[in-house]
């Protein structure tokens, strides 16, 4: 039987790869639960720094399967529903997610784009909203998320047409951060992945809290959480440790900009 999920660790970077792309990597209900137990071993994984998520063939993912739908309705007594929250799972990892975003990006495939820290696309990415031509609402947090990254009226365009938007329109729009050929996509995540990987660990981690509390909580609680945060923690780093650590950030300098 095909793995519905595949993943590979090197260097501290765990590539995950949905893997059914004979059917657009679909959401089935085992597809799903196969997501969300991966996302789960992630969290725990000392192996693991950085994860990219991708998918294979011409999606990343088209979204929850409709012909499993079809046959079985939605939150209906007969329809078989997954065992594991695959949005808990996802925004709970605790690491830095990158969605190397290689083809169609539907619906709740957008919305697992979304969930991503970082989004980078293949030329290839095509990103849509069809939940208002499905009928169904959105439940993992594609209304609240859109609009933080491309503004209200862009989302709302989406949100309300379904209609598709290419790769080179959503860099554009401040969804993606770059968009590549497709040969050159998980390359370039790589080395995201890895500049993320040779950082302070435990910073990393509270940057990262405190950039995700801001977004949850608004500025406000953002900044006040900063100076709390900043305060426990900046204490008691002697002057050697910061000396070193000086140098190595300007031989970086010196090799990034030359």
């Amino acid at each position: 039987m095909q793995d519905l999920v595949l993943r590979e660790t090197s260097d501290g970077v765990t590539v995950v790869t949905l893997n059914r792309p004979d059917a657009l990597n679909a959401l089935s209900v085992a597809m799903r639960d196969a997501i969300a137990n991966t996302f789960l071993e992630l969290r725990e994984d000392e192996e693991t720094k950085v994860i990219i998520l991708t998918g294979a063939g011409r999606a990343f993912t088209a979204g929850l399967d409709l012909k499993e739908l079809g046959q079985q309705g939605m939150g209906t007594k007969g329809s078989a529903q997954p065992t594991l929250d695959l949005h808990d799972a996802i925004i709970n990892v605790g690491k830095p997610l990158i969605g190397a975003i290689n083809g169609f990006a539907i619906t709740g495939g957008f919305e697992i784009a979304l969930m991503c820290d970082i989004l980078v696309a293949s030329t290839a990415a095509k990103f849509a909203d069809t939940h208002v031509r499905m009928g169904v609402v959105p439940g993992w947090g594609l209304s609240q998320r859109l609009s933080t990254l491309v503004g209200a009226s862009r989302a709302r365009q989406l949100s309300f047409t379904g209609n598709y938007l290419d790769a080179e329109t959503a860099c554009r729009w401040g969804l993606v951060n770059d968009v590549l050929e497709p040969e050159a996509l998980l390359p370039h995540c790589m080395k995201i992945a890895r500049d993320i990987c040779s950082a302070n660990p435990d910073t990393l981690t509270a940057v990262k809290y405190l950039i995700d509390f801001g977004v949850q909580e608004g500025l406000a609680s953002g900044l006040a959480e900063e100076a709390r945060l900043s305060g426990a923690t900046n204490r008691g780093i002697d002057a050697q440790t910061l000396e070193t650590r000086r140098q190595a950030v300007q031989a970086r300098g010196r090799d990034q900009t030359v």
